[in-house]
């Protein structure tokens, strides 16, 4: 499923009109992205939690090379699926 996909069924199960349902889907990206860059989680109960992990510096290879490369420290957005999402699946 891609974003036009899922704007499509939140019309369709909302009642929505597409415009509509591609504001709220977006409103609702653009809600967890700003509460992340803030370094907040964002919980929604029986779906799952976003978070952003912290990775440290660490040394790599390049591998056409095999020389070592620095990678540098990075920030990363992850998701933990909550227990509604994970007994959903079952």
């Amino acid at each position: 499923m891609n974003k036009s996909d899922l704007v499509d069924a939140v019309a369709a199960e909302s009642g929505l009109t597409k415009a509509d349902a591609a504001k709220a889907v977006d409103a609702l990206f653009d809600a967890i992205t700003g509460a992340l860059k803030q370094g907040d989680e964002v919980r929604l109960v029986g779906f799952g939690t976003f978070a952003v992990s912290e990775r440290a510096a660490r040394t790599g290879k390049n591998p056409r090379t095999g020389e070592e490369i620095t990678i540098e420290a990075s920030k990363q957005p992850k998701f933990k699926p909550g227990k509604g999402l994970k007994d959903a699946l079952k």
